[in-house]
């Protein structure tokens, strides 16, 4: 090897380590500036307390622990968002239970999330397009991603803005109706 070989070679290896660092860099920054990520990465746990008012049910649950989420937990969730109209379930995205969880723990997460709508069969989406406005026929509802949410104590503008504080999917304000919509499809407000 010629020494202008090894000098050539200790270069690469620096640029190398310097773009894996910048990279690694990048990757922290990017995650980090994510804020629901940011909101539940220091949780130890990641738990639910949840009241459905159509059926008059809580279920608390912790539904993540020791950094992976708890498969009977996560079906405890499941039945509890379920169409309450027809009984049906689908397994709920677990960002979605992530994301309930960092704007119930922007108010002290005191006393339970009431869920006004979780999970709709088709059927039940069809029926409340044709007898309602503003319900989408293409809902994440229907797909395990979305629910409409209020918490005690605080305004729907209060609740929406927390939402939108986490720059995660649709969040919709129906405050003649008293409850939010949050969502894990793309980002957007009304």
């Amino acid at each position: 090897m010629h020494q202008g070989d090894d000098a050539n070679q200790r270069e690469g290896l620096s640029r190398r380590s310097f773009l894996t660092l910048g990279l690694g860099a990048a990757a922290a920054a990017m995650v980090v500036s994510n804020p629901l990520e940011a909101a539940v990465r220091a949780l130890p746990e990641r738990g639910l307390h949840l009241y459905n008012t159509h059926t008059g049910e809580t279920l608390k649950t912790v539904y993540w622990s020791q950094g992976r989420y708890l498969p009977k937990s996560l079906v405890q969730v499941n039945r509890f968002l379920r169409d309450h109209r027809s009984g049906e379930t689908t397994q709920m995205d677990p960002r979605l239970l992530d994301l309930m969880v960092a704007v119930h723990k922007k108010f002290g997460n005191k006393g339970a999330i009431h869920i006004i709508s979780g999970y709709r069969s088709p059927a039940t989406n069809a029926m409340l397009v044709a007898n309602s406005d503003g319900v989408a026929h293409n809902s994440l509802h229907m797909t395990g991603k979305a629910v409409d949410i209020r918490i005690p104590g605080q305004t729907t503008k209060l609740v929406g803005r927390a939402a939108k504080s986490l720059r995660v999917g649709g969040v919709g304000t129906y405050p003649s109706s008293n409850f939010v919509h949050i969502d894990t499809g793309r980002v957007r407000y009304w």
